[in-house]
């Protein structure tokens, strides 16, 4: 799993009933953008470090001035 600045991650949840969770990518912890990674989570705007496991993935950023590239990636 790679993730660069400004991506989103999505985690499901994995017990029945359990929220999904989703973030913006703040910060990186390796150049190669490997994890971990510091994520905004939306439902509390906190900033926690994140080791993301086989139930997340990643939702890169495409915005202006950025190369087009996979959308959607799983560790």
């Amino acid at each position: 799993m790679r993730a660069s600045v400004g991506d989103r991650i999505i985690v499901e949840g994995t017990r029945p009933g359990a929220a999904r969770r989703d973030g913006e990518v703040v910060a990186l912890h390796h150049d190669d953008g490997s994890p971990p990674y510091d994520v905004r989570w939306s439902d509390t705007g906190r900033v926690s470090e994140c080791f993301p496991g086989p139930d997340a993935r990643i939702h890169h950023y495409t915005g202006p001035g950025t190369q087009d590239r996979p959308h959607l990636s799983r560790g």
